[in-house]
């Protein structure tokens, strides 16, 4: 990259960072109410990106060969039980990706 080419990289990044970082506050100020359908959002979205996040992480698990998904199932129930008890996502999913990274890493 040209001198020239990375400023303009390097501005780029910035004003987008900068833009998604005030336009939220700009958008629904303090002193208004936050519209319905943006609450219903904030409800629905982050159970939505966990089965997601389940979906893809397993969709090219095979059941018929290699390890017959067994680190990918206990990783599952790492993750369960964790969010269960402590009821906290990221805990919930780095107790499960740390138990099923040590199970590829070091068992199957």
């Amino acid at each position: 990259m040209t001198l020239t080419q990375q400023i303009i990289t390097i501005a780029a990044v910035s004003l987008a960072t900068i833009l998604t970082r005030f336009i939220p506050f700009i958008i629904f100020p303090a002193d208004k109410p936050t519209p319905k359908f943006v609450q219903y959002l904030g409800k629905v979205l982050p159970a939505a990106v966990f089965g997601l996040l389940v979906i893809y992480c397993l969709k090219g698990v095979s059941v018929t060969t290699g390890s017959h998904g067994i680190p990918e199932l206990i990783g599952i129930a790492v993750t369960a039980v964790l969010h269960i008890w402590k009821r906290q996502m990221l805990i919930s999913i780095a107790g499960g990706t740390i138990v099923y990274m040590l199970l590829v890493q070091l068992v199957f």
